[in-house]
């Protein structure tokens, strides 16, 4: 049971104390004041019931964090028994009190797995029928019975639809909020938040992680002689060659602006300078107006260089710089802080 999954935590506490705290009124009137006639007990549950309720949605409002978690799952059960009993004591099979099934319902529906939804249904229908066919009979019950069960399994459907719909739709929001709309790699954000988990696992787990960072030379000359159309394509064709070696599960490839790229690669030395030569080689095939783009690339890997991915990100710059320094279309190897990158022809 508590391995569940809530959408929308927040949205779904506020749901909960909103429909607590509106019942509790709703209950009290209903209970206690519109009828003729007040046994003791009857008296008795309906208070404590609106204590509950008005206890529970206060909870839910002002302290939400101090609630266990499973209580949001056990909630709508809590509340079809809730329900059911107090029809069942009444003796109350109308309209009127059948629609509060509709809380707990619209509840699952909303913020809890289709399993859980089925589930509060089929308890909803035997609650409802408990009820329906002691007060009504067999045909009139049966009747009532069908006309809820549908009503209010109908409207789950449309409520889960919905729900799905608006999931779908956030996933494709965030993934274009994390992309870089011309390449279609990871953005700058993405790449950051990225780095710092993968450092993270790098450290913990004392395995190598490469950081390659990538600038296409003379990329301003590209735009300014075959226009920004090739230079687009450039940049879209580069992107393609490095989601080559970028084959890991964790491996990351990502646009920081203009003509960079960074590509973090679960790997060793070795395994990042092949890579560098891979895409040069998938490169090699492209027929672009302007030729195959030039690519200089700087290297460091944790632990080797750096212990951080701030240290990273400046040790790969580094490199990159030095690649630069040595004529452009070269690897360069970071190295510690006291020895200056070694640079090696791209061929």
């Amino acid at each position: 049971m508590m391995r569940y999954q809530l959408r929308d935590e927040h949205g779904a506490t506020r749901s909960v104390a909103q429909l607590m705290l509106a019942a509790a009124p709703v209950v009290a009137l209903t209970g206690l004041v519109l009828p003729d006639e007040h046994p003791v007990e009857w008296v008795v549950a309906i208070s404590v019931t609106v204590v509950f309720m008005a206890g529970g949605g206060w909870l839910a409002w002002r302290r939400p964090q101090v609630v266990p978690r499973v209580f949001w799952l056990l909630v709508p059960f809590v509340g079809v028994g809730t329900i059911a009993g107090l029809n069942f004591a009444s003796h109350d099979a109308g309209a009127g009190s059948q629609l509060f099934y509709l809380w707990p319902v619209l509840y699952t529906a909303n913020f809890l797995s289709n399993r859980v939804t089925a589930a509060i249904l089929v308890l909803v229908s035997a609650g409802h029928a408990s009820v329906a066919f002691d007060v009504r009979g067999f045909t009139l019950g049966l009747a009532d019975w069908v006309s809820v069960t549908v009503a209010l399994s109908l409207t789950a459907i449309v409520v889960a639809s919905l729900r799905n719909r608006n999931d779908r739709l956030r996933e494709v929001l965030e993934s274009q909020a994390l992309a870089d709309p011309l390449t279609g790699v990871a953005n700058r954000r993405s790449f950051d938040e990225h780095l710092d988990r993968s450092v993270a696992w790098a450290r913990g787990s004392g395995e190598p992680l490469a950081l390659l960072t990538v600038d296409i030379d003379h990329f301003k000359h590209i735009n300014d002689t075959w226009g920004h159309g090739v230079g687009d394509r450039a940049l879209q064709v580069v992107a393609s060659g490095l989601r080559t070696v970028a084959r890991r599960e964790n491996d990351m490839v990502a646009r920081l602006g203009g003509d960079e790229f960074v590509v973090l690669l679960r790997t060793d030395r070795l395994g990042a300078r092949a890579a560098a030569d891979d895409v040069r080689a998938v490169l090699s095939a492209v027929d672009l107006p302007c030729g195959t783009p030039g690519l200089s690339i700087g290297i460091a890997l944790v632990p080797d260089h750096a212990a951080t991915a701030e240290d990273l990100r400046a040790a790969s710059d580094s490199a990159l710089y030095a690649a630069k320094q040595g004529g452009r279309g070269r690897t360069a190897m970071a190295h510690p802080p006291t020895s200056r990158p070694t640079v090696s022809a791209a061929g």
